[in-house]
Order: structure tokens, then sequence, then C-alpha cells
């Protein structure tokens, strides 16, 4: 599963694209300095839009940890999405491309392939995510998986949930069924190149 991505994007831009789907963003701790990043790998911080309660339209955008402790301390950094009602803790994961690896076509390298996806036409998406306090790290965010897309399927069997643009701001919204806005996305929605 996803456990690297990247996000290539500067607040300010991020910023002005909530503001053109009329999403308000509040900063309650600041703004936040966002560096460009290629490789952010679980346990890094990286910003998130989290709902605000009573305050439909609206996230704050703020940074954190990326997985929280699971049983056995194993990190939780994507969270299966099938079937659960997600009613809290929403959060958006701003990104503009993610990772997956596969075993090597060529048998004798000891490195797996590593392939970039990005959003057609978009500098950049969000991923559906949730968060939590845990008493370990305190906030944390995780990814939502579900079954692959087209896209996907030939490279892994799950695929983080990439929300469509017309979907954040509902995201954000508790009251709407997550099963309404957690779908695959129509092929050709990602392209996908080899990285490494």
């Amino acid at each position: 599963m996803c456990n690297n991505y990247r996000l290539d994007v500067d607040t300010t831009t991020i910023f002005e694209e909530f503001a053109d789907l009329r999403i308000t963003i509040r900063f309650s701790e600041g703004v936040p300095n966002i560096q460009p990043r290629l490789d952010i790998r679980i346990t890094d911080t990286a910003p998130i839009v989290r709902g605000i309660a009573g305050e439909l339209g609206a996230g704050d955008l703020v940074q954190r940890r990326w997985s929280w402790p699971g049983p056995g301390g194993r990190p939780v950094y994507n969270f299966r999405s099938d079937g659960r009602a997600i009613t809290a803790g929403r959060c958006l994961i701003p990104a503009d491309g993610f990772y997956e690896f596969t075993d090597p076509a060529d048998r004798k390298k000891k490195r797996k392939d590593k392939w970039l996806f990005t959003r057609t036409g978009a500098r950049w998406f969000c991923i559906a995510g949730i968060w939590r306090t845990t008493p370990e790290v305190g906030e944390a965010f995780t990814m939502l998986t579900m079954p692959p897309g087209p896209d996907v399927a030939p490279y892994h069997d799950r695929q983080i949930a990439i929300l469509d643009r017309a979907d954040w701001a509902a995201w954000l919204d508790p009251s709407v069924a997550a099963n309404t806005l957690l779908k695959p996305l129509p092929a050709g929605s990602l392209a996908v190149e080899q990285v490494g």
C-alpha cells in the first residue's frame, strides 16, 4: 500500500484552490511553512486539512504526523474504508503524487520497481484521510484505502482513496455518507511513470 507520497505545492496554491471551491481555510496554529517535498514517508509530519465542527465549507490547515501506533506498535498509515461509516475525524491530505512498488521485472534486481502516480490534468489532489489523537504521538493521520481503480489495478490490489475535486468540501462534512464519496476514479484519471 501507499507508504510514500509527495507534495511539491506551496501553501498559497493550496489556499487559492480551496478558495476557488468556496472552502474557507483556517490556520488555527498559524500559517504552516509547507516546504516542497518529493518524498513524504511514514512518521513524517505533513499538512492536512481537518473539518471544523459546526462549520460547513471550512477546514483547518495543520501539520501532523503520518501514522499512529497500532497493535504491536506497527504504524497505521493506511486504513481500510470498505464498509465503514467514517463519521468523525475526516481530513483531506494534499498531495501531487503517490508511489507504489512492484517486484522488479528483471529478477536479478534486488530493489523493487517504484511507480509515481499523478492526477491527469491537475497539479495536485486530495486523499481522503482520518486523524485521531493517541497517547503515544498526539494527533496523527492515516490515508483511507479502497479496492483499486483501473489505473492502479495493474500495480496493486488496493489503492488510496483519491477524492474528486468536487467532493473535497463534502468529505469535510461528516453528515455526508463516506461511501458516496469514496469511489474509484475513471480510467485515465491517473498518469503513471516508473521512477526507480
